[in-house]
Protein backbone atom coordinates (compact mmCIF):
# COMPACT_ATOMS: atom_id res chain seq x y z
CA UNK A 1 0.00 0.00 0.00
CA UNK A 2 1.33 3.16 -0.74
CA UNK A 3 -0.35 6.60 1.04
CA UNK A 4 -0.28 10.26 -0.45
CA UNK A 5 -0.78 13.31 2.12
CA UNK A 6 -2.88 16.10 0.28
CA UNK A 7 -3.54 19.56 1.74
CA UNK A 8 -6.99 20.78 2.01
CA UNK A 9 -8.14 24.31 2.45
CA UNK A 10 -11.85 23.58 4.40
CA UNK A 11 -13.21 21.21 6.43
CA UNK A 12 -15.52 18.19 5.93
CA UNK A 13 -15.07 17.69 1.87
CA UNK A 14 -13.99 14.42 2.58
CA UNK A 15 -13.58 11.33 5.62
CA UNK A 16 -12.43 8.31 6.57
CA UNK A 17 -13.32 5.86 4.30
CA UNK A 18 -14.07 7.81 1.46
CA UNK A 19 -13.38 6.81 -2.22
CA UNK A 20 -11.65 9.48 -4.08
CA UNK A 21 -10.28 10.15 -7.58
CA UNK A 22 -7.29 12.13 -8.36
CA UNK A 23 -5.89 13.48 -11.69
CA UNK A 24 -2.63 14.08 -12.22
CA UNK A 25 -1.03 17.68 -13.59
CA UNK A 26 2.49 18.14 -14.83
CA UNK A 27 5.14 20.49 -14.22
CA UNK A 28 8.32 21.38 -16.29
CA UNK A 29 10.38 18.82 -13.79
CA UNK A 30 7.30 16.68 -11.92
CA UNK A 31 3.91 16.11 -11.24
CA UNK A 32 1.73 17.07 -8.76
CA UNK A 33 -1.90 15.22 -7.58
CA UNK A 34 -5.81 16.61 -7.18
CA UNK A 35 -8.61 15.23 -5.45
CA UNK A 36 -11.09 15.72 -7.50
CA UNK A 37 -13.29 18.07 -7.51
CA UNK A 38 -10.44 20.26 -6.61
CA UNK A 39 -11.30 18.66 -2.97
CA UNK A 40 -6.99 18.46 -1.73
CA UNK A 41 -4.26 19.18 -3.42
CA UNK A 42 -0.86 17.28 -3.30
CA UNK A 43 2.82 17.98 -3.16
CA UNK A 44 5.20 17.71 -6.10
CA UNK A 45 6.21 14.08 -7.40
CA UNK A 46 9.47 13.78 -9.37
CA UNK A 47 8.87 11.51 -12.53
CA UNK A 48 10.34 8.40 -10.54
CA UNK A 49 7.83 8.53 -8.23
CA UNK A 50 4.81 9.44 -9.77
CA UNK A 51 1.29 7.73 -8.32
CA UNK A 52 -0.15 5.33 -10.87
CA UNK A 53 -3.46 4.50 -9.09
CA UNK A 54 -5.99 7.12 -10.13
CA UNK A 55 -8.64 6.13 -7.37
CA UNK A 56 -7.75 5.65 -3.42
CA UNK A 57 -9.48 5.71 0.03
CA UNK A 58 -9.48 8.01 2.39
CA UNK A 59 -7.34 6.41 5.56
CA UNK A 60 -7.01 9.90 7.76
CA UNK A 61 -8.52 13.80 8.17
CA UNK A 62 -5.94 15.71 10.39
CA UNK A 63 -6.69 19.57 11.59
CA UNK A 64 -3.40 20.64 11.95
CA UNK A 65 -2.38 24.84 12.50
CA UNK A 66 -1.15 24.67 9.13
CA UNK A 67 -4.55 23.55 7.63
CA UNK A 68 -6.41 20.47 6.94
CA UNK A 69 -4.04 17.13 5.83
CA UNK A 70 -5.99 13.98 3.91
CA UNK A 71 -3.78 10.61 3.56
CA UNK A 72 -5.22 8.76 1.26
CA UNK A 73 -4.08 5.20 0.16
CA UNK A 74 -3.56 3.44 -2.80
CA UNK A 75 -3.60 0.00 -3.55
CA UNK A 76 0.05 0.64 -5.25
CA UNK A 77 3.99 -0.19 -4.02
CA UNK A 78 5.20 2.60 -2.04
CA UNK A 79 7.35 5.13 -2.99
CA UNK A 80 9.88 6.19 -0.84
CA UNK A 81 8.73 7.63 2.23
CA UNK A 82 4.88 6.09 1.98
CA UNK A 83 5.00 3.23 3.13
CA UNK A 84 2.58 1.72 6.10
CA UNK A 85 5.22 2.75 8.48
CA UNK A 86 5.61 5.97 7.15
CA UNK A 87 1.85 6.53 7.65
CA UNK A 88 2.19 5.45 11.03
CA UNK A 89 4.59 8.64 11.34
CA UNK A 90 2.20 11.24 9.40
CA UNK A 91 -0.13 9.97 11.92
CA UNK A 92 1.89 10.49 14.83
CA UNK A 93 3.65 13.96 13.95
CA UNK A 94 2.83 17.62 15.57
CA UNK A 95 2.76 19.94 12.75
CA UNK A 96 5.00 23.07 12.98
Amino acid sequence: MRYVQFKMEREDLVKDGDQVTIIEGQLPASYYYTIIPAIAMSGNYPPYARVESREGVVRAVRNTPRGFYVTVEFDEKPAEGEGPEDFARMMSEEEK
